[in-house]
């Protein structure tokens, strides 16, 4: 889940090829080509399985009947894309074995979304995740919600695609826009067709591939330089083996704190409120099934991140044994990791283009992902809301024809990344900045039952405003001054340390020698806080707003959107101070009519959004006269 993306400059492809010609050969091709094939084959055996008795459910929701397993391992592919294939080995190369630390944030950044998020949006029986948004807040908030989404991932698929294919064409000769072209028809093709069971199945063969070609190089690897043991001697020695730095400053790039709670906010936006993901959980046939499934992304989270630092110690032993070549030296990360496995694997035909298919493996379920998604929320939220009639009339017609002109879309961002030279980094770093908000939105929602719209809307805009204000300031101080360390072998290998990230595609930057002050000192906030800051600037924001515009009194509210936090910590509390602040005698009406919701919803009874809203306005009608009364004894 992290990148080491050099833009600070436009790469251009390696004018010297001949390393990518005499080393990638006949079979690494047919290895590549039985890649796209077999992903291809996959998406249309689901696509063409039962053609004309598909329906809108099962092209968005695979019909809700997905086991754990493969959608745990759709969960795990989702954001792991090529950026990140190619960024953890480069970090750990460069600063070491902190960033390992990250695997500790995984526990609680999974355990908070099986036991609080998946359970109130399964038990609401959505399709899409802003959906909540109309049914806690309004429909103004749910668009906004939507558009901060298809913001976020538009700008993030053309990158995704793009930059990857770069990377190997500067190290292979691999033609550019043929590797972009074949990956975006591809994955058209069968998301459009598919639907999202499709997908998670295709996401299922390529995280297999991506732990088959890391698996490939780190055996290899290994074996060239003399074991695992040698290879924790080495890193060792020259002090690549990090301990645990406790240092609570947030300023710090990496620290303990940083990695293992700053991490947390940083998976709830991935793995809590983001569509792709939000949408897999819902796909699963029980809720039993999703809380299984984002439980098992655990284990699987663990060993894609141990293999991406494994592999960072082996590049890093290999090359203390030897010689870098001059392309090399002067390579940006995400060039130096393919140049590594390509100068490891050169003698082993087949074992390169495993690595290259890891690589568009990552790329292909990133993308998939991202068409399915956009293609759910424009139906959902969009043109459902709005066009009933339009909507209902050709579903499946229109949700094919809207991922594919997305996936048209998306080979239009790639080709404008190629235009876009350093301020491609911005590009990439807007993923990352968009995610906060929306959590703090979701949470703002699900655990303030006083919050109202008008603060849940002026309280995203503050956290969009705040995450543009730092994340791009935070680039365009660190163009200015960027300090890179010495390689330890002795070459100019020159990469700049603000460059190597984590946090999907997020890109800020290292520290730096002297010291920041005043705004330059709140732009060195490390990466990994920018969730947790952002997404607290909604709550706060949103609190205020709404407690200045009387909170939801006279709104109606919905008692299976809340989740119940507050009892939980009440119940910690002396009996006295209990009943102080119990609200009266309506909590069993809460629970009744919030029980009552979810089942309709699970028995179908309810329809649209309009139906869900009039169910809520007649919970409410038992509440009594203070609608703004804290759901304490709510049960969900």
């Amino acid at each position: 889940m992290s990148v080491g993306l050099n833009t600070s400059a436009p790469l251009s492809p390696a004018s010297d090829t001949s390393m990518g010609t005499s080393t990638f050969s006949l079979v690494d091709y047919v290895v590549f080509t039985l890649l796209l094939v077999l992903s291809l084959a996959i998406g249309l055996y689901h696509a063409f399985r039962g053609w004309g008795r598909h329906t809108i459910g099962e092209l968005l929701l695979a019909d809700r009947k997905m086991g754990c397993l493969p959608v745990a391992l759709s969960l795990l592919a989702t954001f792991q894309s090529a950026v990140a294939l190619l960024g953890v080995p480069s970090e750990i190369y460069r600063f070491g074995t902190q960033y390992w630390f990250l695997g500790c944030c995984y526990f609680l950044g999974l355990l908070i979304p099986a036991h609080i998020f998946i359970p109130v949006f399964y038990r609401l029986h959505l399709t899409s995740a802003y959906e909540y948004l109309e049914l806690r807040f309004s429909k103004t908030v749910r668009v906004c919600g939507t558009m901060t989404f298809i913001f976020q991932m538009v700008i993030y698929m053309g990158v995704v695609l793009y930059a990857p294919s770069l990377a190997l064409n500067a190290v292979t000769g691999f033609d550019l826009w043929l590797s972009v072209l074949t990956l975006g028809i591809v994955c058209t093709i069968y998301t459009s067709l598919g639907g999202l069971k499709a997908v998670i199945w295709t996401d299922v063969f390529q995280t297999l591939v991506m732990f088959l070609g890391q698996l490939a190089v780190i055996i290899v690897g290994s074996a060239k330089v003399g074991g695992l043991g040698h290879v924790w001697a080495v890193a060792s020695q020259h002090g690549r083996i990090s301990g645990i730095e406790l240092d609570p400053d947030p300023f710090v790039r990496h620290t303990f704190w940083t990695l293992a709670f700053g991490g947390v906010f940083m998976m709830l936006s991935l793995y809590g409120v983001n569509q792709a993901q939000v949408q897999r959980y819902l796909s699963s046939r029980t809720e039993k099934a999703a809380v299984l499934s984002c439980y098992a992304v655990f284990p699987c989270q663990q060993v894609a991140l141990c293999m991406g630092c494994l592999i960072g110690l082996v590049m890093f032993t290999y090359y203390q044994e030897h010689s870098m070549s001059i392309q090399q030296a002067q390579a940006a990360p995400d060039q130096f990791v393919l140049y590594f496995v390509i100068d490891l694997l050169k003698d082993l035909p087949g074992l390169p283009g495993l690595f290259v298919a890891c690589l568009f493996s990552g790329s292909l379920s990133t993308i998939s992902s991202a068409f399915n998604s956009l293609a759910t929320v424009t139906i959902e939220d969009l043109i459902r809301p709005w066009f009933p009639e339009f909507a209902e009339a050709r579903p499946i017609m229109l949700s094919r024809g809207l991922a594919f002109g997305y996936g048209l879309l998306c080979l239009g961002m790639a080709y404008i990344s190629s235009q876009m030279g350093p301020v491609l980094q911005a590009a990439i770093s807007i993923f990352g900045m968009v995610g906060g908000p929306l959590l703090g939105l979701f949470c703002l929602g699900m655990f303030f039952p006083c919050a109202n719209p008008p603060g849940a809307v002026v309280g995203l805009l503050a956290g969009l405003v705040m995450a543009f204000w730092i994340g791009i300031g935070s680039i365009v101080t660190s163009m200015g001054s960027r300090m890179s360390p010495p390689p330890t072998n002795g070459s100019s290998f020159s990469l700049p340390s603000n460059l190597t990230v984590a946090a999907v595609t997020t890109l800020m930057p290292s520290t730096i020698l002297s010291k920041p002050t005043g705004l330059q000192r709140l732009y060195s906030l490390s990466y990994l806080w920018y969730s947790a800051h952002n997404s607290t600037t909604v709550i706060v924001v949103g609190l205020i707003v709404s407690l200045l515009t009387g909170g939801m009194r006279g709104r109606s509210l919905n008692p299976a959107t809340i989740y119940p936090v507050w009892p939980k910590l009440v119940a910690l509390l002396p009996l006295s101070c209990q009943k102080r602040l119990h609200c009266g005698s309506h909590s069993q009406n809460h629970l009744i009519n919030g029980e009552l919701f979810s089942k309709k919803l699970r028995n179908g009874v309810l329809g649209d959004s309009r139906d869900k809203e009039a169910m809520a306005l007649d919970g409410m009608a038992h509440q009594g006269s203070n609608p703004t009364c804290i759901l304490h004894e709510t049960s969900l």
